[in-house]
Parts: structure tokens; sequence; C-alpha cells
């Protein structure tokens, strides 16, 4: 249960019961009442901004208003103080009861807490990586893959119906290149010394057993068949095994996908995809034949003084109008975005999500101008730009790789550090900032390094329960009986424990709504700091620890507070896409 839209409600059918009207005669904007968590913790345990939204429209003084709804919600048997604050913010304090009782369904809802139905089914295609195949995952891949994985996990716990995708750019001229160096491969792998990789084709070491798997199928006949006949051999071999490493390189982060969708397809049988897709742009007068001028600044070398094919893109919030089809009748690339988004959209998809690279700032008005002639605002897009990650070994950067030729792969990132680091530091900045990745606080176990400080949070509370285990070997500790001692739990520190899960569900909600995985790597580090802190505290003070061994009842509590802690460290950790480990090594 989100306490917060709970207590949104309770406010709102307070102010209803006042019978506030507006100075017009008419009913109230109540939308705008909200309840959220005081800014300064020490003001109580939420806040309303109920008086300071309506007090205007109903010709009342804020702060005079204020008392009112305060009064009113004293009378809520859950309330335990509500006080007035500021120019006419309530602030409230709820009853300890209250606070046992959200354990008490903590503990019911197990790994369901947080679960939310915010997303009501809405279909929603998240696509993301989408790397060209052209070669091994590098780490500038890495976030815009763990950014994306986890906002559809998270999507998928707030209600959404996700389809997580990967567009295979397989049709650009980058597969020719990809192409001819491993028909370059090819001819080393049959004995030939190729010498040096001539510039502008890839000299990775990842190549070579692509000729080498191309020598061991097809032996020299490669040599003597026609150019373009051999060639569209390499180009599908080959694809075929740079997504497969692709592939193993994202199984190894944990980031998987439903969809693969090939470019390739959408220029199959004449480009009937992307036909479509402009004849119904036509019909809804958004293409037209027309010049363009030349854009402001350096000409580009597509450039083309021409009439063309155009999309009449500048009505739809572009900042110019996109050319179609080239000068030799073939499809730009924009068309091809065309027949894509017209096939997603065609799919039954009500939102589109693309995570893409900060270089790609520059296709974010096109593609939403695109989305809303094809849908006429039926289906919005978003993208989300992921700004670019530094690698770092203490302090010192950190050295291109020898096998991929020009870059630091994923794997060998993943290899030396771990999947979990990587994923849960990836969030640990919002995507849109920088981001500084050092090699050696990432493994570090110290509270400076919040992947195992949220890790060592977990495995902190199996040991309790073993613990436990020892001193009343036979008991079960199931939920059930460990809620029915939710009283005891009388201090401060406790209670402040329950407070902190009780904030879960409002954090899914949000950072579902806002698009931002990186609250819940936030979150799951302040858990774990209060639950540290009140650790500390039984360290110091042996009537506070989990495990009383002369109080049974004490410790069922205790172990019910402690529970809770694992099931939401669980639960965000596997969102995020990281292991809630039992034990640390």
């Amino acid at each position: 249960m989100n306490i917060f839209a709970d207590f949104s409600e309770r406010v709102t059918r307070s102010v209803q019961a006042l019978g506030l009207q507006g100075k017009d005669g008419h009913a109230l904007d109540l939308s705008r009442i909200a309840v959220e968590p005081p800014r300064d913790a020490s003001h109580g345990d939420l806040a309303t901004n109920a008086a300071m939204v309506l007090a205007k429209g109903a010709g009342e003084n804020p702060r005079a208003l204020a008392e009112r709804i305060a009064a009113a919600l004293r009378g809520d048997q859950d309330v335990a103080a509500a006080e007035v604050a500021g120019p006419g913010f309530v602030n409230l304090r709820l009853s300890q009861g209250f606070w046992q009782e959200q354990l008490r369904v903590i503990l019911a809802a197990a790994s369901d807490y947080g679960r939310s139905a915010i997303g009501a089914g809405k279909k929603t295609n998240v696509e993301y990586v989408s790397a060209n195949p052209t070669g091994p995952m590098h780490v500038g891949h890495c976030r815009g893959a763990v950014v994306g994985d986890a906002l559809a996990n998270l999507l998928g716990f707030a209600g959404y119906d996700v389809t997580r995708e990967y567009l295979i750019n397989d049709a650009g001229a980058q597969i020719d290149v990809l192409a001819r160096s491993a028909m370059l491969r090819y001819r080393e792998a049959l004995g030939e010394d190729v010498g040096e990789i001539p510039a502008g084709l890839y000299p990775g070491d990842y190549l070579v057993p692509v000729g080498a798997m191309l020598a061991g199928e097809f032996g020299d006949s490669l040599l003597g068949r026609p150019d373009s006949e051999a060639m569209a051999i390499v180009k599908e071999r080959a694809v075929a095994a740079m997504m497969a490493m692709i592939r193993d390189d994202l199984a190894l982060l944990n980031v998987r996908h439903d969809v693969f969708f090939s470019e390739r397809s959408l220029h199959a049988d004449n480009a009937r995809k992307i036909r479509s897709a402009i004849n119904d742009l036509t019909l809804k007068g958004h293409i037209y034949k027309g010049k363009l001028p030349p854009p402001k600044g350096e000409k580009p070398d597509d450039w083309e003084d021409r009439e063309q094919t155009l999309f009449r893109s500048t009505e739809v919030g572009d900042d110019m109008d996109r050319p179609l089809v080239k000068s030799d009748g073939s499809f730009t690339y924009f068309a091809a975005d065309v027949g894509y988004i017209y096939d997603k959209i065609s799919r039954g998809f009500e939102e589109l999500i693309f995570v893409l690279g900060a270089d790609h700032s520059g296709y974010v008005k096109r593609m939403d101008a695109l989305a809303k002639a094809v849908a006429g605002g039926r289906v919005e897009l978003i993208v989300l730009l992921c700004q670019l990650v530094k690698l770092y070994r203490d302090g010192e950067p950190v050295r291109m790789s020898k096998r991929s030729g020009d870059f630091v792969t994923l794997r060998e990132v993943v290899e030396e550090v771990g999947r979990d680091p990587i994923r849960f530091m990836m969030l640990y900045r919002k995507n849109d900032a920088p981001l500084d990745f050092d090699f050696a606080r990432v493994t570090e176990q110290s509270k400076d390094n919040p992947v195992f400080y949220v890790q060592y949070a977990s495995a902190r509370c199996h040991s309790v329960f073993r613990q436990a285990k020892e001193h009343f070997p036979g008991d079960a500790f199931d939920r059930a009986t460990l809620a029915e001692h939710r009283a005891l739990l009388l201090d401060e520190g406790e209670i402040g424990l329950v407070r902190k899960l009780a904030e879960y569900p409002r954090v899914i909600e949000a950072a579902a709504q806002s698009l931002e995985p990186h609250r819940l790597a936030f979150y799951l580090y302040e858990l774990a700091s209060a639950f540290h802190a009140h650790w500390n505290r039984g360290t110091e003070n042996v009537d506070l620890r989990f495990v009383k061994v002369n109080d049974r009842q004490s410790t069922y509590a205790r172990l019910g507070l402690v529970q809770a802690v694992s099931d939401v460290i669980s639960s965000g950790l596997a969102l995020i896409g990281a292991d809630a480990p039992t034990e640390m090594r």
C-alpha cells in the first residue's frame, strides 16, 4: 500500500467534509492536493499542501484554512498529531500503532510489496542498447543497457505491459564495412598475408574467428564467386556472429530483450513496410514534393539541391522538414525510421521509449514529430539520453582494449568487477548526468561503495536469522507469526525503519512515472544506511539487538522487521538487476 496515496485520499475526504466552495460557486479542484514526506523529518511523517492550493479559490487565508484541515485530520485514528507550519502546510505525525500495522502489511505482501497497478496495463515498448552489429559490446553501450533494462523491470513492477526491444541496425553502410573486414579475415584464415588492416575497416581481433568460420564452411570457394554474391553471404554470417557475441555480452550483464527487430526487414519485399508508412502519411497530408534549403553552417555531404519527397515534420514539432528518398531512388535513413515507428505503432504500443546515447540528441525532435504524425497524438514517444561513462582505475583513465582495437569491451569490465557493481553504479546517477566509473571504488568494501553497502545489508539480514535459529532451534519464524508480535516494536529506531520501508511503494510509482530508475538505487542506499545505523545501536546497547536470547517475543517482533528490510532490499535489487546475497565473501 502506498501510504502517501492513502493519506492523500484521507485529506481529500477531510476537505470535502468542510464543505468548501469556490468563490465563483464552482467546485474546488481537489486534484492538486498532495501528501509527501516533509522536507525536514523532524517536522513529522507526512505533509500536505491542501490549504496552500485551495485557499485562493475558496477565498480563505491559507493558514486559517490549514488550521481547519488540521483539526479535521486530528479525528483520524491513525493521526497522532496534526500541526500547521509556515504559510499553511499541515504536518502529520502518525501513531505508533499505524506503523506497527504497516509492518504486518509489508510482511503479508512479501515479494509483491511495492508492486503497483498505476501502469494499468499500458502497452509500452522500451528500446535500448540497439548497438550496431559490427563488434563486441563496449563500455559506451553499458549505461544505456542497464538504464533500459532496469526501467523495463520497474515499469513491469508498476503495472505496465512492457516489451523490451533491440533494433538490429543491419541495413546501413556499416554492414558493408563489416563484411569487407570479415572478408579480409577470411582470406587471412585461408593463409593469405593480409598485412595491416586498411583504414576504414574494423581492426579488432574479434573478427578473426569469423574469418575462420567462413573458411571452415566454404573453403576458398567464396574467392571464386561474384563479389555481390560473396559479400551477401559474408554479411549474413558476420551479422549473425556479431549478434551472437552481443547477446552473450548482454547476458553477462543480466540484460535481456523480448524482441530483436531487424532493420533489414523494413527493406524486404521492395521496402513494403517503408512504402506503406509513407503512403499512410501521404493520405494524412504529411508528405509533399519540394526543395530544402541547405542547413545553416556547414553543408552536409548528403544535402541535394533538387525537388525531393519530404516529410512535413515542421508542422508536428520538428525544426526542419525531412527528405525520404535519395536521388538514386533509394530511401533515406529517416525513411527507415518512418517505417520502424509505423511498425511499432501498428503493433499496438501506446508508449514508445527509446534509451539512446547522448550523441543521438539530434534525433529527439524528428522522432517525436514522426510519432505525432503517424499516431495523431495517440502514442507518446519519449527519448532518454544517457551521458558518457568515463572509466578510471585509482583515478587514472583506463586504457583501451587490445582485442577490440579502439575501445574497452563490456565483457572486460564485467569480468573484472562483476555484474552487480556495474548495474548498481550505472544507476547511481541520473541517466543524463556524466558518470565516472572507478574500478577501485566499486570493488572496495566500505560505506563509500553503494552497491557493497546495500548488499551487505542484505547479508546482515540473513545473518540475523542464522543467529536466531542457533538460539531458538526448531522455531519456524514464518511471516504471520512474526507479524503477530509487531506491537513490541517501540524503539524510535525500529519505527524509523518501518517508516523508511513504507516509502518503497511511493518510490516505485514515482520512479516509474518519471522514468527515473536511479531513484530506486538512491532509496536502497538510504534504507541500507538506516538498517546499518540501527544495527550499530545494537552493538552499543544490547537491549536493542535484533536477537534477545532471553526474550523470544521481542526477538520475533524484531525478526519481522529484519524480514521486511530483507524483502524490500531483495525486491529493489532484483529490479535493478542485481543479487541480494545471503552472505558476503
